[in-house]
């Protein structure tokens, strides 16, 4: 088979235009544009031959200082929880993974992300605690990323009671997921610093600004950027100054040196590749660790078309791989400069 922009192009806007036909009708406020995407995420995944794996879960409600409680769940690797670890032994890596959806649509419970979680904490063998925040416009800016925050410190404080080692966490997120994961990031750096050996972040939305944003194609651009001053408000208000805030636009950070290691994946039919790709850049001239995977011919959603993009099914083999490091010793990498 030939690899060809044209032919990836194809796989993606074919599979999209499949599920497109099968879509609710576009709705015009944020609750109905919520009930829509929920109602279309078991007709999506019907269609995706996309269902949830066996494995051994548990739910926690956390309550959050000054806003909503916000609730995780964890999903352990096998059908069968694992005994706490004990002082000084090594337990099983854990991620802790933040979902997607505009900051105003999907959930741990959306038949996609719940089965996303499963197969990966199944195929890298590690524990994944995916966290729940509020939506918007209901609930904006820091709620988000103070509950985030929050499931974090807790899977830190209870990894090893959960089986896990409390030196190999790693932090991720796709979209805006991706964005409250960098926060978190910088939230810990700057608060706690616990050990994170892993950032990972799939089609980041980094900047809140726009400036990284280029509009999609075959979406009108007055059209686009409409939609994207809808989302950005709905998260933040009408403060602009909030824009420019690192917990709300993670690549305004002033600095990004102490963050972890960086594994980011942008799609090149994506308007948030630039972010991404951006923020790879900062991190590398800050020093950190990063690798960043543009997957050609994609578009935002194409991770998970697995079952019909043959590139989409290669990103969750790497995605795995690169979970499956955690399990060995940390990289020590030289510094940029230092004599090798």
């Amino acid at each position: 088979m030939s690899f060809t922009k044209p032919r990836l192009d194809a796989f993606a806007r074919a599979v999209d235009g499949r599920l497109k036909s099968r879509a609710p009708a576009p709705g015009k406020t944020a609750q109905q544009r919520r009930a829509n995407a929920e109602a279309f995420d078991p007709i999506m995944c019907a269609e995706l031959g996309i269902g949830p794996v066996d494995l051994a879960t548990e739910e926690h409600t956390l309550a959050v200082a000054g806003h909503p409680d916000a609730r995780l769940r964890v999903y352990w690797p096998t059908t069968e929880r694992p005994a706490p670890t004990a002082e000084g032994a090594a337990g099983l890596p854990i991620l802790v993974y933040f979902f997607g959806g505009g900051f105003e649509i999907a959930g741990i419970d959306w038949v996609w992300w719940d089965a996303s979680f499963r197969e990966r904490a199944r195929d890298a063998g590690v524990i994944v605690v995916a966290g729940e925040y509020s939506h918007a416009p209901e609930r904006k800016f820091p709620t988000q990323a103070e509950q985030c925050w929050t499931v974090f410190e807790w899977a830190a404080e209870h990894a090893r009671e959960l089986g896990g080692d409390p030196e190999r966490l790693a932090i991720g997120g796709g979209s805006a997921g991706g964005n409250l994961a960098a926060a978190t990031l910088l939230m810990n750096r700057d608060r706690a610093n616990r050990p994170v050996r892993l950032q990972l972040l799939e089609v980041p939305l980094l900047d809140l600004t726009g400036a990284h944003l280029k509009s999609q194609p075959g979406i009108p651009r007055l059209v686009f950027w409409q939609l994207a001053r809808t989302l950005v408000t709905q998260y933040l208000g009408r403060d602009r100054a909030l824009r420019r805030n690192p917990y709300a636009s993670p690549l305004r950070a002033a600095s990004f040196a102490g963050l972890p290691p960086a594994v980011i994946y942008t799609a090149e039919l994506d308007a948030l590749r630039g972010d991404g790709e951006a923020y790879a850049r900062a991190l590398s001239e800050a020093g950190v660790p990063v690798s960043c995977v543009r997957m050609i011919g994609q578009n935002h959603g194409s991770a998970g078309y697995r079952r019909a993009v043959p590139m989409s099914d290669h990103q969750h083999r790497d995605i795995v791989a690169t979970l499956r490091t955690l399990h060995d010793d940390p990289v020590a990498y030289p510094q940029i400069g230092a004599s090798l």
